[in-house]
Parts: structure tokens; sequence; C-alpha cells
């Protein structure tokens, strides 16, 4: 098992940068970044190649949505804008060298017809799929939880699937969030064995709280093994908000759900 430090909510202690090689010395074997639009790809490109890191994940800008907006991906009305933000992560990404690249589906608005949203996010994820094909980059679909953010359109794996079957592109997965699940009342574990194959990247928080393990109820040990019987041997990424220091939240990797595998 890869275990991969999601630098957006961890190290923030430090500059954006500093935290690849703060990564790497609290024995991360990689990295990923929400939206590393702020500093320079090339600067990112150096700090990642001089520290020996892999960068997993990034997302797809997604406009207004972190602030309570509407997003991008879902939206009838702003395809141009979603264009843009497709050839920003492009460009971006043609540097930086994700292996993968998530786009935030949105939410859904008052009055909104439901369906055509969901044709929208389809048809805006396989212009994203075929375009990142070109750069071996995989496109994934994340379900998020309705109670941390109101409104948004893709909540559970049977969700996913459906959007996945739309699409039908070799290169799109489900991203799956463990504490996203739990929040909401899916066990994790049952979502797991609905996406099975489908499940193309892994992050975790501990639930409630989305804190790191063992501030909450999430059996990892469980998760683990469930996830392998899926057929996952992908990374984890460590999503979570540290209670504390980013290092004095690092007690979990020493358990025996977080060990390396060869």
């Amino acid at each position: 098992m890869q275990l991969i430090a999601n630098l957006s909510m961890l190290f923030t202690e430090r500059p954006l940068l500093q935290r690849v090689a703060a990564a790497r010395a609290a024995g991360f074997d990689a990295v990923e970044i929400q939206f590393p639009y702020e500093v320079s790809p090339f600067e990112l490109r150096r700090e990642l190649d001089d520290n020996g890191m892999p960068l997993v994940l990034i997302n797809l800008p997604a406009g207004d949505l972190m602030s309570g907006g509407a997003g991008l991906a879902c939206q009838p009305k702003l395809g141009r804008k979603f264009a843009e933000a497709l050839d920003t992560a492009l460009e971006y990404a043609a540097i930086v060298k994700p292996q993968k690249v998530n786009v935030l589906a949105g939410r859904l608005l008052e009055g909104q017809d439901p369906q055509q949203v969901f044709m929208t996010l389809a048809n805006n994820l396989y212009e994203a799929a075929r375009a990142f094909s070109r750069l071996h980059v995989q496109v994934l679909a994340e379900a998020v939880n309705p109670l941390d953010m109101p409104g948004f359109c893709l909540n559970t794996p049977q969700q996913q699937l459906e959007l996945l079957r739309e699409i039908s592109q070799p290169n799109v997965r489900a991203q799956l969030d463990l504490y996203h699940m739990a929040r909401q009342g899916i066990d994790p574990l049952l979502a797991i064995g609905e996406l099975g194959e489908q499940i193309g990247h892994v992050q975790f928080a501990d639930c409630p709280g989305r804190h790191q393990p063992g501030t909450g109820s999430l059996d990892f040990m469980a998760l683990r093994e469930r996830l392998q019987q899926a057929g996952y041997s992908g990374g984890w990424a460590a999503e979570y908000r540290p209670l504390g220091s980013t290092i004095d939240s690092l007690d979990w990797m020493q358990d025996d759900a977080f060990a390396r595998t060869t």
C-alpha cells in the first residue's frame, strides 16, 4: 500500500511547495494536491523531482464550488468556463504530470432539472477523459456527502456507477472517499463492494470529525481488507484535518491497517 499525503489538508503549517519535502520526511510515499494552481507548475515539478515524490492527484479547477457556489462540471450554462478549466488543468498537468485528475461535479441548484445536470456532468467528464487520455492520465468522479457540501449532485456509489456507465471511457473511474461515505450514513464497506473494480483512488479521514485515524469510529483494517478483496491495489490518500499539528497526528502510520505491501 502506498501512503499519499494530501498537501491541501496536511502540513498546512508550511507554504505549499515546502509541504512536499515535509511529506517525504514524515514517511509518505507520494502526494496529492486539491488545487495546486496557486504555485508555478515548474516550481512544483522541481520540488517533486528534488524529493523523489510522485504526484498522484490534482483536481480540475472547480470555479466557485469551494466558496459555496455551483461549481462548473454539472452546470448546463457554464460550458465555456468548464472548457477553460479543462484547458488550465491540461496545461498544468503536462508539466507536473499527475497520475490522476479529479473532476468535482458541483451543486444541483434549486429549480434545475436533475437529468439535465446529470447529462451535463457526463458530457463534461467524457470530454475531460478524452483530453487527458492523451497525457495517459486517469480521470476520477468523486461522491461527496451532502451534509458538508449541501446540494452536491454526486453523493452515492450508485450515482457514480450510473455516471461511469453513461461515460463509458476506459480511463474514468470512481474516487472513493471513505469519510464522505460514513458522514452520510453509507457503510464504507458496502460502498467498496458496490464500486468494486471501478475504484480508481481512495481517500480517508476518520468519522465523525474528519480528523486522523483513531479519532473516530472507522475500522481501517476492515476497510483495507475489503479493498484488497475488491481488487484495489492503489494507494491510500490521507485527506483529513489534523487534530493538533500534522506531525503530531501521524501515529496512525504505524498501525497495521496502513502497513506497506510489496
